[in-house]
Protein backbone atom coordinates (compact mmCIF):
# COMPACT_ATOMS: atom_id res chain seq x y z
CA UNK A 1 0.00 0.00 0.00
CA UNK A 2 1.51 3.25 -1.00
CA UNK A 3 0.84 6.82 -1.94
CA UNK A 4 3.02 9.59 -3.28
CA UNK A 5 3.84 12.43 -0.94
CA UNK A 6 0.89 14.69 -0.30
CA UNK A 7 2.11 17.73 -2.28
CA UNK A 8 2.07 15.74 -5.55
CA UNK A 9 -1.60 14.94 -5.02
CA UNK A 10 -2.38 18.50 -4.09
CA UNK A 11 -1.19 19.65 -7.51
CA UNK A 12 -4.39 18.18 -8.89
CA UNK A 13 -6.44 20.78 -7.02
CA UNK A 14 -5.62 23.09 -9.93
CA UNK A 15 -7.22 20.74 -12.47
CA UNK A 16 -9.76 22.73 -14.44
CA UNK A 17 -13.33 21.62 -15.11
CA UNK A 18 -12.53 21.57 -18.83
CA UNK A 19 -9.65 19.18 -18.32
CA UNK A 20 -11.87 17.04 -16.11
CA UNK A 21 -14.53 16.76 -18.78
CA UNK A 22 -11.96 15.91 -21.45
CA UNK A 23 -10.32 13.23 -19.33
CA UNK A 24 -13.66 11.67 -18.50
CA UNK A 25 -14.75 11.57 -22.13
CA UNK A 26 -11.55 9.93 -23.28
CA UNK A 27 -11.52 7.44 -20.39
CA UNK A 28 -14.93 6.17 -21.41
CA UNK A 29 -14.14 5.75 -25.10
CA UNK A 30 -13.15 2.50 -26.77
CA UNK A 31 -9.34 2.36 -26.78
CA UNK A 32 -7.32 1.90 -29.93
CA UNK A 33 -5.51 -1.37 -30.45
CA UNK A 34 -2.07 -0.91 -28.99
CA UNK A 35 1.32 -2.53 -29.23
CA UNK A 36 0.90 -4.26 -25.89
CA UNK A 37 -0.71 -7.53 -26.98
CA UNK A 38 1.14 -10.57 -25.68
CA UNK A 39 1.51 -13.92 -27.40
CA UNK A 40 -0.34 -16.60 -25.47
CA UNK A 41 2.94 -18.48 -25.11
CA UNK A 42 4.50 -15.57 -23.24
CA UNK A 43 4.16 -15.76 -19.48
CA UNK A 44 2.58 -12.70 -17.91
CA UNK A 45 4.15 -11.68 -14.61
CA UNK A 46 1.52 -10.58 -12.12
CA UNK A 47 2.12 -8.37 -9.09
CA UNK A 48 -0.20 -7.78 -6.13
CA UNK A 49 -0.35 -4.53 -4.17
CA UNK A 50 -2.41 -4.90 -1.00
CA UNK A 51 -2.44 -8.41 0.49
CA UNK A 52 -5.70 -8.49 2.43
CA UNK A 53 -8.66 -10.72 1.70
CA UNK A 54 -9.70 -8.95 -1.50
CA UNK A 55 -6.15 -8.90 -2.81
CA UNK A 56 -5.67 -12.60 -2.09
CA UNK A 57 -8.91 -13.37 -3.89
CA UNK A 58 -8.00 -11.17 -6.84
CA UNK A 59 -4.66 -12.87 -7.39
CA UNK A 60 -6.35 -16.26 -7.45
CA UNK A 61 -8.83 -15.02 -10.05
CA UNK A 62 -6.01 -13.53 -12.11
CA UNK A 63 -4.12 -16.82 -12.18
CA UNK A 64 -7.28 -18.74 -13.08
CA UNK A 65 -8.04 -16.29 -15.89
CA UNK A 66 -4.97 -17.19 -17.93
CA UNK A 67 -2.99 -20.43 -17.66
CA UNK A 68 0.24 -18.72 -18.62
CA UNK A 69 0.48 -16.33 -15.69
CA UNK A 70 2.49 -16.38 -12.51
CA UNK A 71 2.57 -14.30 -9.36
CA UNK A 72 6.05 -12.84 -9.05
CA UNK A 73 5.80 -9.90 -6.62
CA UNK A 74 3.74 -8.82 -3.63
CA UNK A 75 3.57 -5.57 -1.73
CA UNK A 76 1.84 -4.44 1.45
CA UNK A 77 2.41 -1.92 4.20
CA UNK A 78 2.93 -4.79 6.63
CA UNK A 79 5.10 -7.90 6.36
CA UNK A 80 2.73 -10.04 8.46
CA UNK A 81 -0.16 -9.34 6.09
CA UNK A 82 1.96 -10.16 3.07
CA UNK A 83 3.32 -13.36 4.58
CA UNK A 84 -0.13 -14.60 5.57
CA UNK A 85 -1.45 -14.06 2.07
CA UNK A 86 1.56 -15.71 0.46
CA UNK A 87 1.33 -18.73 2.77
CA UNK A 88 -2.32 -19.17 1.85
CA UNK A 89 -1.54 -19.01 -1.86
CA UNK A 90 1.39 -21.40 -1.55
CA UNK A 91 -0.94 -23.92 0.04
CA UNK A 92 -3.53 -23.68 -2.72
CA UNK A 93 -4.06 -25.59 -5.94
CA UNK A 94 -2.27 -22.76 -7.76
CA UNK A 95 0.92 -23.03 -5.73
CA UNK A 96 3.07 -23.95 -8.75
CA UNK A 97 2.41 -20.52 -10.25
CA UNK A 98 3.04 -18.62 -7.02
CA UNK A 99 6.70 -17.78 -7.54
CA UNK A 100 7.41 -14.93 -5.16
CA UNK A 101 11.02 -14.97 -3.99
CA UNK A 102 12.06 -13.22 -0.80
CA UNK A 103 13.60 -10.36 -2.76
CA UNK A 104 10.20 -9.75 -4.42
CA UNK A 105 8.31 -9.26 -1.17
CA UNK A 106 8.03 -5.52 -0.57
CA UNK A 107 6.69 -3.68 2.45
CA UNK A 108 6.12 -0.09 3.50
CA UNK A 109 4.52 2.93 1.88
CA UNK A 110 6.74 2.63 -1.22
CA UNK A 111 6.11 -1.08 -1.82
CA UNK A 112 4.07 -0.37 -4.95
CA UNK A 113 7.08 0.91 -6.84
CA UNK A 114 9.04 -2.33 -6.66
CA UNK A 115 5.98 -4.49 -7.39
CA UNK A 116 5.22 -2.48 -10.50
CA UNK A 117 8.81 -2.71 -11.71
CA UNK A 118 8.76 -6.52 -11.43
CA UNK A 119 5.38 -7.09 -13.12
CA UNK A 120 3.54 -6.98 -16.44
CA UNK A 121 0.09 -6.84 -14.84
CA UNK A 122 -0.58 -5.17 -11.49
CA UNK A 123 -3.53 -5.79 -9.17
CA UNK A 124 -4.37 -2.83 -6.93
CA UNK A 125 -6.13 -3.97 -3.75
CA UNK A 126 -4.61 -1.61 -1.20
CA UNK A 127 -6.78 0.85 0.82
CA UNK A 128 -8.53 3.33 -1.50
CA UNK A 129 -6.47 6.33 -0.37
CA UNK A 130 -3.37 4.84 -1.97
CA UNK A 131 -4.86 3.86 -5.33
CA UNK A 132 -4.47 7.16 -7.22
CA UNK A 133 -0.68 7.12 -6.78
CA UNK A 134 -0.32 3.36 -7.38
CA UNK A 135 -2.39 3.53 -10.55
CA UNK A 136 -0.42 6.51 -11.83
CA UNK A 137 2.89 4.74 -11.23
CA UNK A 138 1.70 1.56 -12.96
CA UNK A 139 0.45 3.34 -16.06
CA UNK A 140 3.55 5.53 -16.27
CA UNK A 141 5.58 2.30 -16.20
CA UNK A 142 3.51 0.80 -19.04
CA UNK A 143 1.75 -1.90 -17.01
CA UNK A 144 -1.80 -3.28 -17.31
CA UNK A 145 -3.94 -2.83 -14.20
CA UNK A 146 -6.83 -4.34 -12.31
CA UNK A 147 -7.98 -1.56 -9.96
CA UNK A 148 -10.29 -2.34 -7.06
CA UNK A 149 -13.11 0.00 -6.10
CA UNK A 150 -13.31 2.78 -5.06
CA UNK A 151 -10.49 4.48 -6.89
CA UNK A 152 -10.09 7.42 -4.48
CA UNK A 153 -11.47 9.01 -1.32
CA UNK A 154 -11.75 12.65 -2.39
CA UNK A 155 -12.32 14.75 -5.54
CA UNK A 156 -8.62 15.56 -5.88
CA UNK A 157 -7.79 11.86 -6.00
CA UNK A 158 -10.56 11.18 -8.52
CA UNK A 159 -9.21 13.86 -10.84
CA UNK A 160 -5.77 12.32 -10.61
CA UNK A 161 -7.21 8.94 -11.62
CA UNK A 162 -9.12 10.52 -14.52
CA UNK A 163 -5.88 11.93 -15.87
CA UNK A 164 -4.19 8.56 -15.40
CA UNK A 165 -6.98 6.82 -17.33
CA UNK A 166 -6.47 9.26 -20.18
CA UNK A 167 -2.77 8.39 -20.12
CA UNK A 168 -3.59 4.67 -20.23
CA UNK A 169 -5.85 5.30 -23.21
CA UNK A 170 -2.97 6.85 -25.13
CA UNK A 171 -0.64 3.98 -24.28
CA UNK A 172 -3.09 1.22 -25.15
CA UNK A 173 -3.03 -0.14 -21.61
CA UNK A 174 -5.84 -1.95 -19.81
CA UNK A 175 -7.57 -0.60 -16.70
CA UNK A 176 -10.26 -2.97 -15.46
CA UNK A 177 -12.36 -1.81 -12.51
CA UNK A 178 -13.31 -3.80 -9.44
CA UNK A 179 -16.92 -2.63 -9.83
CA UNK A 180 -17.63 -6.26 -10.58
CA UNK A 181 -21.40 -6.16 -11.16
CA UNK A 182 -20.63 -4.68 -14.58
CA UNK A 183 -19.02 -8.00 -15.48
CA UNK A 184 -21.83 -10.28 -14.27
CA UNK A 185 -23.61 -11.68 -17.34
CA UNK A 186 -26.99 -11.77 -15.60
CA UNK A 187 -26.67 -8.08 -14.68
CA UNK A 188 -25.61 -7.23 -18.24
CA UNK A 189 -28.69 -9.00 -19.59
CA UNK A 190 -30.99 -7.20 -17.17
CA UNK A 191 -29.45 -3.79 -17.88
CA UNK A 192 -29.70 -4.34 -21.63
CA UNK A 193 -33.44 -4.83 -21.30
CA UNK A 194 -33.71 -1.60 -19.31
CA UNK A 195 -31.66 0.30 -21.88
CA UNK A 196 -33.72 -1.23 -24.70
CA UNK A 197 -36.83 0.35 -23.19
CA UNK A 198 -38.56 -2.59 -21.56
CA UNK A 199 -39.36 -0.42 -18.51
CA UNK A 200 -40.38 2.57 -20.61
CA UNK A 201 -39.21 5.84 -19.07
CA UNK A 202 -37.46 5.48 -15.72
CA UNK A 203 -39.35 7.29 -12.97
CA UNK A 204 -37.57 6.42 -9.73
CA UNK A 205 -34.89 4.06 -8.38
CA UNK A 206 -34.50 2.55 -4.93
CA UNK A 207 -31.16 1.02 -3.88
CA UNK A 208 -30.27 -0.52 -0.53
CA UNK A 209 -27.05 -1.93 0.91
CA UNK A 210 -27.82 -2.78 4.53
CA UNK A 211 -25.28 -5.22 5.97
CA UNK A 212 -23.80 -6.30 9.26
CA UNK A 213 -20.50 -5.06 10.63
CA UNK A 214 -17.14 -5.74 9.04
CA UNK A 215 -13.74 -6.71 10.39
CA UNK A 216 -11.60 -4.82 12.88
CA UNK A 217 -7.90 -5.68 13.34
CA UNK A 218 -7.73 -4.68 16.98
CA UNK A 219 -4.87 -2.70 18.48
CA UNK A 220 -1.37 -3.26 19.76
CA UNK A 221 0.64 -1.03 22.13
CA UNK A 222 3.60 -1.37 19.79
CA UNK A 223 1.72 0.22 16.90
CA UNK A 224 1.95 3.92 16.22
CA UNK A 225 -1.27 5.81 15.60
CA UNK A 226 -0.57 5.79 11.87
CA UNK A 227 -0.08 2.02 11.89
CA UNK A 228 -3.29 1.52 13.85
CA UNK A 229 -5.22 3.57 11.31
CA UNK A 230 -3.73 1.88 8.25
CA UNK A 231 -4.35 -1.58 9.72
CA UNK A 232 -7.95 -0.56 10.46
CA UNK A 233 -8.35 1.55 7.34
CA UNK A 234 -12.09 0.94 6.93
CA UNK A 235 -12.88 3.28 9.81
CA UNK A 236 -11.00 6.43 8.80
CA UNK A 237 -12.32 8.82 6.18
CA UNK A 238 -8.92 9.63 4.69
CA UNK A 239 -8.23 5.94 4.03
CA UNK A 240 -11.61 4.52 2.97
CA UNK A 241 -13.77 7.51 2.16
CA UNK A 242 -16.38 6.06 4.59
CA UNK A 243 -18.43 2.94 3.91
CA UNK A 244 -20.74 4.69 1.44
CA UNK A 245 -17.65 5.03 -0.74
CA UNK A 246 -15.95 1.74 0.08
CA UNK A 247 -18.97 -0.61 -0.03
CA UNK A 248 -22.17 1.10 -1.16
CA UNK A 249 -20.41 2.28 -4.31
CA UNK A 250 -21.45 -1.06 -5.84
CA UNK A 251 -25.11 -0.06 -5.51
CA UNK A 252 -24.52 3.48 -6.71
CA UNK A 253 -22.68 2.18 -9.76
CA UNK A 254 -25.67 -0.02 -10.62
CA UNK A 255 -27.93 3.04 -10.36
CA UNK A 256 -25.70 5.01 -12.72
CA UNK A 257 -25.52 2.02 -15.07
CA UNK A 258 -29.32 1.77 -15.18
CA UNK A 259 -29.42 5.48 -16.02
CA UNK A 260 -27.16 4.90 -19.02
CA UNK A 261 -24.15 6.30 -17.17
CA UNK A 262 -25.82 9.65 -16.73
CA UNK A 263 -25.01 11.09 -13.32
CA UNK A 264 -27.12 13.09 -10.85
CA UNK A 265 -27.06 16.86 -10.84
CA UNK A 266 -27.40 17.07 -7.06
CA UNK A 267 -27.99 15.06 -3.90
CA UNK A 268 -29.10 15.52 -0.31
CA UNK A 269 -28.06 13.07 2.39
CA UNK A 270 -28.14 12.37 6.09
CA UNK A 271 -26.24 9.91 8.23
CA UNK A 272 -24.41 9.35 11.45
CA UNK A 273 -23.21 6.68 13.88
CA UNK A 274 -25.59 5.16 16.38
CA UNK A 275 -24.01 1.72 16.87
CA UNK A 276 -20.31 2.14 16.08
CA UNK A 277 -19.69 4.92 18.57
CA UNK A 278 -16.54 3.51 20.18
CA UNK A 279 -13.41 5.54 19.32
CA UNK A 280 -11.86 2.39 17.86
CA UNK A 281 -14.17 2.88 14.87
CA UNK A 282 -12.40 6.05 13.87
CA UNK A 283 -14.48 8.86 12.39
CA UNK A 284 -16.78 7.29 9.79
CA UNK A 285 -20.57 6.95 9.93
CA UNK A 286 -22.44 3.66 10.21
CA UNK A 287 -25.47 4.69 8.11
CA UNK A 288 -26.42 7.01 5.23
CA UNK A 289 -29.71 7.88 3.53
CA UNK A 290 -29.45 9.82 0.29
CA UNK A 291 -31.69 11.25 -2.42
CA UNK A 292 -30.05 11.76 -5.81
CA UNK A 293 -31.72 13.87 -8.50
CA UNK A 294 -31.13 13.85 -12.27
CA UNK A 295 -31.69 16.67 -14.74
CA UNK A 296 -34.70 14.84 -16.23
CA UNK A 297 -36.43 14.63 -12.85
CA UNK A 298 -35.59 11.04 -11.96
CA UNK A 299 -34.78 10.47 -8.30
CA UNK A 300 -32.85 7.63 -6.69
CA UNK A 301 -33.40 6.83 -3.02
CA UNK A 302 -30.29 5.27 -1.54
CA UNK A 303 -29.86 3.63 1.87
CA UNK A 304 -26.81 1.93 3.35
CA UNK A 305 -25.82 0.87 6.84
CA UNK A 306 -23.45 -1.47 8.66
CA UNK A 307 -25.25 -2.57 11.83
CA UNK A 308 -24.75 -5.72 13.84
CA UNK A 309 -27.79 -7.88 14.77
CA UNK A 310 -30.01 -6.03 12.31
CA UNK A 311 -31.91 -6.96 9.17
CA UNK A 312 -29.87 -7.01 5.98
CA UNK A 313 -30.90 -6.12 2.45
CA UNK A 314 -28.93 -5.70 -0.76
CA UNK A 315 -31.35 -4.81 -3.53
CA UNK A 316 -32.01 -2.36 -6.36
CA UNK A 317 -35.38 -1.61 -7.96
CA UNK A 318 -35.80 0.49 -11.10
CA UNK A 319 -39.38 1.68 -11.58
CA UNK A 320 -40.51 2.77 -15.02
CA UNK A 321 -43.70 3.61 -16.89
CA UNK A 322 -43.97 0.04 -18.24
CA UNK A 323 -42.68 -2.03 -15.34
CA UNK A 324 -40.23 -2.62 -12.52
CA UNK A 325 -36.76 -4.19 -12.73
CA UNK A 326 -35.35 -5.99 -9.70
CA UNK A 327 -31.63 -5.76 -10.47
CA UNK A 328 -30.27 -8.15 -7.85
CA UNK A 329 -32.89 -10.75 -8.76
CA UNK A 330 -32.33 -10.25 -12.52
CA UNK A 331 -36.07 -9.98 -13.04
CA UNK A 332 -38.59 -7.60 -14.61
CA UNK A 333 -42.29 -7.32 -13.79
CA UNK A 334 -44.18 -5.60 -16.60
CA UNK A 335 -47.34 -3.64 -15.93
CA UNK A 336 -49.21 -5.81 -18.45
CA UNK A 337 -48.63 -8.86 -16.22
CA UNK A 338 -45.64 -10.38 -18.00
CA UNK A 339 -42.65 -11.46 -15.91
CA UNK A 340 -39.11 -12.00 -17.18
CA UNK A 341 -36.27 -13.55 -15.21
CA UNK A 342 -32.75 -14.20 -16.38
CA UNK A 343 -32.08 -17.87 -16.83
CA UNK A 344 -29.32 -18.82 -14.43
CA UNK A 345 -26.17 -19.94 -16.18
CA UNK A 346 -23.01 -21.66 -15.03
CA UNK A 347 -19.67 -19.89 -14.84
CA UNK A 348 -21.11 -16.45 -14.13
CA UNK A 349 -18.81 -15.43 -11.29
CA UNK A 350 -18.50 -11.67 -11.61
CA UNK A 351 -15.17 -11.61 -9.77
CA UNK A 352 -13.75 -14.17 -12.16
CA UNK A 353 -15.39 -12.61 -15.21
CA UNK A 354 -13.59 -9.29 -14.78
CA UNK A 355 -10.19 -10.98 -14.67
CA UNK A 356 -11.09 -13.19 -17.61
CA UNK A 357 -11.92 -10.03 -19.55
CA UNK A 358 -8.69 -8.31 -18.51
CA UNK A 359 -6.36 -11.10 -19.56
CA UNK A 360 -8.27 -11.81 -22.77
CA UNK A 361 -7.94 -8.11 -23.67
CA UNK A 362 -4.19 -8.19 -23.01
CA UNK A 363 -3.76 -11.25 -25.23
CA UNK A 364 -5.88 -9.81 -28.04
CA UNK A 365 -4.34 -6.36 -27.92
CA UNK A 366 -7.81 -4.81 -27.56
CA UNK A 367 -7.54 -2.75 -24.34
CA UNK A 368 -10.34 -2.19 -21.88
CA UNK A 369 -10.52 1.16 -20.11
CA UNK A 370 -13.19 1.39 -17.38
CA UNK A 371 -12.04 4.85 -16.35
CA UNK A 372 -15.28 6.69 -17.05
CA UNK A 373 -17.65 4.86 -14.77
CA UNK A 374 -15.16 3.89 -12.08
CA UNK A 375 -14.28 7.56 -11.59
CA UNK A 376 -17.78 8.98 -11.83
CA UNK A 377 -19.37 6.37 -9.58
CA UNK A 378 -16.69 7.14 -6.98
CA UNK A 379 -17.58 10.83 -7.27
CA UNK A 380 -21.23 9.91 -6.82
CA UNK A 381 -20.39 8.22 -3.49
CA UNK A 382 -18.15 11.08 -2.33
CA UNK A 383 -20.88 13.54 -3.27
CA UNK A 384 -23.33 11.88 -0.86
CA UNK A 385 -20.75 11.64 1.91
CA UNK A 386 -20.04 15.36 1.61
CA UNK A 387 -23.77 16.11 1.66
CA UNK A 388 -24.28 14.03 4.81
CA UNK A 389 -21.20 15.36 6.60
CA UNK A 390 -22.10 19.01 5.90
CA UNK A 391 -25.89 18.77 6.00
CA UNK A 392 -26.04 20.61 2.69
CA UNK A 393 -27.26 19.72 -0.77
CA UNK A 394 -24.23 19.12 -3.01
CA UNK A 395 -24.30 19.54 -6.79
CA UNK A 396 -22.40 17.54 -9.39
CA UNK A 397 -20.54 20.66 -10.49
CA UNK A 398 -19.45 21.32 -6.90
CA UNK A 399 -18.12 17.82 -6.40
CA UNK A 400 -16.27 17.77 -9.73
CA UNK A 401 -14.47 21.00 -8.92
CA UNK A 402 -14.01 20.57 -5.17
CA UNK A 403 -10.50 21.03 -3.80
CA UNK A 404 -11.15 18.61 -0.92
CA UNK A 405 -8.03 16.52 -0.31
CA UNK A 406 -8.00 14.14 2.66
CA UNK A 407 -4.35 13.14 2.25
CA UNK A 408 -2.14 13.74 5.30
CA UNK A 409 0.59 16.34 5.05
CA UNK A 410 3.14 13.55 5.56
CA UNK A 411 2.78 9.84 4.97
CA UNK A 412 4.99 8.31 7.63
CA UNK A 413 4.77 6.06 10.66
CA UNK A 414 4.21 7.83 13.96
CA UNK A 415 1.53 10.11 15.42
CA UNK A 416 -1.44 10.89 13.22
CA UNK A 417 -4.47 12.78 14.61
CA UNK A 418 -7.97 11.63 13.76
CA UNK A 419 -10.42 14.15 12.37
CA UNK A 420 -13.51 14.47 14.58
CA UNK A 421 -16.72 12.77 13.52
CA UNK A 422 -18.50 15.16 11.15
CA UNK A 423 -21.43 17.07 12.61
CA UNK A 424 -23.84 18.32 9.94
CA UNK A 425 -24.24 22.07 9.90
CA UNK A 426 -20.79 22.72 11.32
CA UNK A 427 -18.71 22.13 8.21
CA UNK A 428 -18.40 23.89 4.88
CA UNK A 429 -16.92 20.79 3.27
CA UNK A 430 -15.98 17.35 4.50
Amino acid sequence: MSMQASPSRREFIRTSSAALAAATAVAGARPLKGAYAQETSQTLRVGLIGCGGRGSGAIRQALLADPNTKLVAMGDAFADRLDASLKQLQGSDLAARVQVEDDHKFTGFDAHKQVIEASDVVLLAEPPAFRPASLRAAIEAGKHVFCEKPIAVDPVGVRQVMETCEMAQGKGLNIVSGLCYRYEFSKQDTMKRIHDGELGDILVIQTTYNTGGLWHRGSDPNWSEMEYQVRNWLYFDWLSGDHINEQHIHSLDKVAWAMGDAYPVKCTSSGGRVQRTDPKYGNIYDHFNTVYEWANGVKAFSSCRQWESSSTDVSDHVIGTKGVAHIQDHAIDSRDGRTWKHEKQENDDMYQNEHNALFAAIRKGEPINNGNYMCKSTLMAIMARMAAYTGKTVTWDEIQNSDLNLAPAKLEWGPHPVNPVAVPGSLEKA
